[in-house]
Order: structure tokens, then sequence, then C-alpha cells
């Protein structure tokens, strides 16, 4: 297949460049330990420099997928679908929720909020990043606030971002992996202090599972 040819398939959502797969169990936020089948797609230039899957960042390393092959896929295994990147909302996913619906799946969506929404999606995750701040349009709809702390100045960040989701959002204060020893305790005294925080933990590296 051409280059323009992929480039077409591309912005139509008919294919995707997917970096992996897996069947696994939710680590993080409100739907810890939940069985779910996570997609994720290649490309990000939002630019953590802690991101602990920076081998995401580049789209082009990863190879295009069919969208409807990998919705069925994913439906074989589980009917909780978790989107994930790298950065999903850089793509049209227009088709592939529309496809994982008429399987029966719920989608869950893991994103920084700094591209258009697009698609159908039942529980967004919205982790907000210094670098490229989330358009204004889906604080209104995020599920869980994932804010994830490196330093002192990121509860600052934390609550600015609180201010802008609805009342019914879930709030979460995650360390980052390498900071943990130094920040978790600095977060339990947040959370106690400002019990509308709850801690979120990456328990799926504790239980050494993808």
């Amino acid at each position: 297949m051409i280059k323009e040819e992929e480039t077409i398939l591309l912005n139509e959502g008919k294919m995707l460049p997917v970096m992996e797969h897996f069947y696994t169990l939710q680590g993080e936020g409100a739907h810890t330990g939940k069985a779910a089948y996570f997609i994720r797609l290649g490309g990000c230039d939002v630019g953590c420099h802690w991101c602990d899957v920076k081998e995401s960042w580049n789209a082009d390393l990863h190879p295009l997928m069919s969208t409807l092959e990998i919705a069925e896929t994913a439906a074989k295994f589980c009917k909780t679908v978790v989107l994930t990147g790298g950065e999903p909302l850089m793509y049209n996913l227009t088709l592939l929720t529309q496809r994982l619906k008429e399987l029966g799946c719920d989608i869950h969506i893991e994103t920084s909020g700094a591209y258009e929404m697009s698609g159908h999606l039942d529980w967004i995750t919205l982790s907000p990043k210094k670098t490229v701040l989330p358009k204004e349009a889906i604080y209104s709809k995020a599920n869980e606030l994932k804010m994830i702390i490196f330093n002192n100045n990121d509860f600052i960040f934390a609550e600015a971002q609180a201010a802008k989701v609805s009342s019914n959002c879930k709030l979460y204060l995650q360390s980052e992996w390498s900071k943990r020893a130094e920040m978790y305790p600095k977060i339990i005294e947040f959370a106690m202090a400002n019990p509308r925080w709850q801690v979120s933990v990456q328990t799926h590296k504790y239980l050494n599972i993808p």
C-alpha cells in the first residue's frame, strides 16, 4: 500500500497505528482490578519528560492495522476495552468505537485531552499535562481526572485542573513511578487533608502484569 493511500485510510479512521494490544487488568484509577482489553495507539506529541511509554511517540514505528479487525479481536476477549497510547485522540476514533459498540463493548479512553474528542466513549480518564493543556470541551465530559505527581508544584496544577471538571468527576492523584517513594507520603497527606481526592497506585506494576 502506498503512503498516500495509508494516509487517507488513517484520516478516515479505517486503519490505526497500533503499538500493542493485550488482555490484562486495569491497573489504575476507578476501574482498578477490572479485566480489560487494551489497545495502545502509537503517536504522541505532548512530550512528557517522565512518560513511561516514550516508544509510543513516533507513530511511524508502529504498523497500521484494520480498525474493524482490531475491534473484533478485542471484543472476543472482553467487553471492556481501553483505548490508550501515545495519545489516542490524535486519531478519528469514530469507526473503531462504533464497531466496538456494535460488539457490545464499553469503551474507556486514557487521554491528555490535547486533541478534539471523537467516537463513542463510555468512560473518559483525563490526565492533563502542563506541556499541552486539554481542550476546554473535555473537562465537562471527563469521568475521572488522574493527575500525575512528579514534584510539589504538581499539587497546585492538580487543583487548578480539578476546578475545571464536573462535580461528578472522580479525582485521583498518582505518583510518577520513579518518584513513588518520595511522593506517595506527600500524596497521602494531601488526600487526607483534601478528601475529595483519592490515591491511585499503578497496581499492574506491583502485580507484574502489562
